[in-house]
């Protein structure tokens, strides 16, 4: 209570900055809907918001990574009762959280048993949600990767499948090259891949240059020049100075929620968020046990990696041993040519939306399902059943 009343105290005292448009959104949230959101999350119902995740079936486990100390690991855990079920880890990013899996999670649970099932493992990642902060420095690819591994492991999931956005795309192939015997196959929205060459893909590259861009990866390079021009301004301050940033989103719950809006908002495919919902995002993130300051630090770390098998770069290079999909929404946040996702492994599966975003697993759930029933049924058979 006393963290509810302090978040509420400092919200009835924020100043709150004057525009330029009531409307547009070309520089931020307008202040009509921080205003609305500010006054709704004042009287938020957290009996609720707390029933929400308690209703989740919630675990932790001890997750000792290389070189760090003992971390303490939020995680659900939808176990199914078949005995054939494939295990999915799924992995959230940055402005998500380990809720995004709720939606897919119920879907699963309620598919007919003639369709593959699966028992669905979505984390908080350290420094996110309900998962311990990391204060030491060097924690990036391969360390997430070593704690979802370790879960998966201490689950008894000694083979698994993972689904990921975001970060969670970042990580997940991370995982597929440091456990390749682990993660048999990989499905991602977001697909994050170079330009294919003569040198290491011969064949991809001869198409890439004879063949033409279809309409959908024209609109997709463009969307990914929005991105380019006016959204990635927070990747590089989060790159380069993640702590001056704290400060103020440790500090003002207001901050916090313009700043994550922004994204909910602008990098989903026209979704009818209810305040609600972005009110329980950004709940998460501020009562988050390591603070709303510790969830941007990841950018820093990629960013400064030192093993190349870990870069941003050398996670995106041609995976042989684990089978993937892919997935493309057209306002996912960079969308590249088709051709370029094929480099990035052994490609089994691949769907094309008319519509979706960025957070594909809350806009589209029943979407995902059915990408993870098709990928992992018998006519694709990426886990190999």
């Amino acid at each position: 209570m006393e963290k509810i009343s302090r978040l509420q105290q400092k919200i009835k005292l924020a100043d709150l900055p004057d525009e330029v448009s009531k409307e547009a959104w070309s520089q931020g949230p307008p202040l009509k809907h921080i205003q609305r959101l500010s006054e709704a999350w004042k009287s938020f119902d957290y009996n609720t918001f707390q029933r929400h995740i308690n209703e989740q079936p919630n675990f932790q486990a001890a997750i000792n990574v290389d070189g760090f100390d003992e971390l303490d690991i939020h995680f659900i855990h939808h176990k199914n009762r078949s005995a054939n079920a494939i295990p999915l880890l799924f992995v959230h990013g940055w402005p998500g959280s380990f809720l995004e899996a709720v939606k897919i999670k119920e879907l699963l649970a309620t598919t007919s048993p003639s369709e593959v099932q699966f028992n669905v493992v979505a984390p908080s990642l350290p420094n996110f949600g309900f998962s311990s902060g990391v204060t030491k420095p060097g924690f990036g690819l391969a360390q997430y990767a070593e704690t979802c591994h370790k879960l998966m492991l201490s689950l008894g999931y000694t083979k698994y499948a993972t689904q990921a956005g975001d970060w969670g795309y970042w990580i997940t192939r991370a995982i597929g090259f440091k456990y390749p015997n682990s993660c048999i196959a990989s499905h991602y929205n977001m697909i994050f891949a170079k330009a294919p060459s003569f040198t290491t893909h011969p064949l991809l590259a001869l198409q890439h240059t004879f063949s033409s861009y279809t309409e959908a990866e024209l609109a997709g390079r463009k969307r990914t020049q929005w991105f380019w021009e006016t959204s990635k301004g927070y990747n590089v301050l989060q790159s380069s100075k993640p702590q001056t940033l704290g400060y103020a989103l440790a500090d003002s719950p207001i901050g916090l929620l313009a700043w994550l809006y922004e994204k909910l908002h602008d990098w989903s495919d026209d979704y009818p968020w209810s305040d609600h919902e972005l009110l329980t995002f950004a709940s998460v993130y501020w009562f988050s046990t390591a603070g709303p300051a510790a969830a941007q630090r990841i950018y820093y770390e990629v960013v400064h990696e030192k093993d190349p098998q870990f870069t941003y770069q050398g996670v995106i290079k041609y995976m042989p041993h684990v089978n993937i999909g892919l997935t493309w929404n057209p306002k996912e946040i960079e969308i590249f040519p088709k051709n370029f996702g094929r480099t990035l492994g052994n490609v089994v599966y691949e769907a094309e939306n008319n519509h979706g975003g960025h957070f594909y697993a809350h806009e589209h759930p029943e979407w995902l399902v059915r990408d993870l029933h098709k990928m992992f049924g018998k006519e694709v058979n990426a886990f190999g059943l």
